[in-house]
């Protein structure tokens, strides 16, 4: 298998409300997107990100939705200053995000804070001053 993720998927429990979210909020461009369609693939540099119902999702891969956010892993956005984390986490919770931890410094020596989406995916904004990762 190679070293790539292609595609990230999003399950959502309010698709019109995820989609404004990252759309209006963010400011994602989604691509090939027909209004009324509840599922939305957004191009992003190395991936893309789509949003699908929840439940469809779950359907999908054949596994039970038991409703929680998932917890275990957090999706990143590094930028190239700390203050384009602060620039970037202010701009997500205007948009709706919930902060979860706010920009600081690291034990890594970093700068990172943590918000989540509307469905409480978890996504880190950084700065990572040892790799440039922007």
């Amino acid at each position: 298998m190679k070293a790539k993720i292609s595609l990230v998927t999003l399950g959502t429990s309010d698709f019109a409300r995820a989609f404004a979210f990252y759309r209006d909020g963010l400011g994602f461009e989604p691509h090939n997107y027909t209004e009324g369609e509840d599922f939305c693939m957004f191009k992003m540099e190395g991936t893309w990100l789509a949003l699908f119902p929840r439940a469809e999702l779950a359907a999908d891969a054949g596994v039970e939705d038991d409703g929680r956010p998932p917890s275990g892993f957090a999706l990143a956005h590094n930028v190239g200053s700390p203050a384009e984390v602060d620039a970037v986490f202010a701009q997500a919770v205007a948009a709706g995000a919930k902060p979860q931890k706010p920009p600081q410094k690291t034990f890594w020596g970093g700068y990172a804070g943590y918000f989540a989406d509307p469905d409480g995916c978890l996504w880190e904004v950084a700065h990572n001053p040892f790799t440039d990762l922007t």
